[in-house]
Formats: C-alpha cells, structure tokens, sequence
C-alpha cells in the first residue's frame, strides 16, 4: 500500500514545494510510492484520511496559518518542518525585530500601510477586512506552536536534500543528512 504525503505553505514564498518539485525525473519513482493528499500539488484542500508524511513550509504568522499547522499535527505521522521560515521564521520574522512599542502589532501595520512612501494607500487605512485572517502578535516558528518530527534548514532546501529525507523515511530509515545538505541560507 502507497504511503500519504501532505503539503502546506504557510507564511512563506512557495520555494520549498518548488525544490520538491527540483527532484525531478525522481518524482516519477516517488508517485510509485506515495500518494499526495491534502497538498496544492493536486488541489486538494482538506484531509481525505491520515497521512504518514507531512511537509510544512513556512512560519505562523495569522490564525489560519496557526489553524492549518495543528490540523497538519493531528492529521500526520510524520511531521517535517522545510526551510528557513518553518525551522527559523525566515524573511517573514524580520517582522519582530522593528516593534518597539508597547502595541508591536499596530507599530508594524502602520509601518507597512500608514508610513511607507512605497505604498499607495489612498485611503490611509490598515486593511481590515473580516474576511482577512487575524494576524498574530509575532511571526512563530513552527516548533514555537506544535511537535516537530525533523527539520530541514535551507531557503530553500535543495531537492535532494529533500529527497534523500523521503527515501528514508520512506524505507522506514533514520534521516541522515549530509553536512553539506543542511544549508542555513
């Protein structure tokens, strides 16, 4: 029977699904293997079952990201954190280093939508809408929020970095990562 796999990107730029698409003529021998559930390789948005593998990149940056990865936890065997905003919060977490104030959020939407001569912004308001998720008081990693199985660094990591991962686990061996394969950049 083929194992699950389960795919996200949260609060991230889609770079890692992109390197795991990078493992080219080798995602053939990998679809022999698995199946993709929820995943936007295939569409699908909601778990059609348990999966033995989960890939997540990105950070935690609003609810719906918060909401998504606890789903993820509960839904997979196997729980992987890919790349540098998943394991370390990456671009999105330079966020926390400009609050100052005692109300950090307000101080870091008024930077982006209020201060910046880079913005149009006619009506000189912070987006608001109730249909936009609610945004947390700080960029969170994903250990920051639940239990992280591994945790492949890189900006992304390359596709044999995350190949080399699947296989093993796909043949039930520990990850053994080659030193030059835990790029931090």
């Amino acid at each position: 029977m083929k194992k699950r796999i389960a795919t996200v990107s949260l609060a991230g730029c889609f770079g890692c699904h992109m390197s795991l698409l990078d493992i080219d003529e080798r995602l053939l021998e990998l679809l022999q293997q698995v199946e993709f559930d929820r995943s936007p390789l295939n569409d699908l948005k909601r778990f059609t079952r348990r999966c033995d593998i989960g890939l997540v990149e990105g950070g935690c940056c609003n609810e719906e990201n918060v909401h998504t990865l606890q789903e993820f936890r509960r839904n997979c065997d196997v729980l992987i954190a890919v790349g540098q905003c998943a394991v370390m919060g990456g671009l999105p977490v330079m966020r926390n280093a400009i609050m100052h104030s005692d109300d950090p959020l307000r101080e870091c939407l008024e930077t982006a939508y209020l201060d910046s001569d880079k913005v149009y912004n006619p009506s000189n308001q912070i987006p608001n809408d109730a249909a936009l998720p609610l945004l947390l008081d700080k960029v969170y990693t994903l250990a920051d929020v639940v239990k992280v199985d591994y945790q492949i660094p890189g900006c992304p990591p390359s596709g044999d970095t995350l190949w080399n991962t699947l296989e093993a686990l796909l043949a039930g061996k520990p990850v053994e990562l080659a030193y030059e394969q835990l790029r931090y950049d």
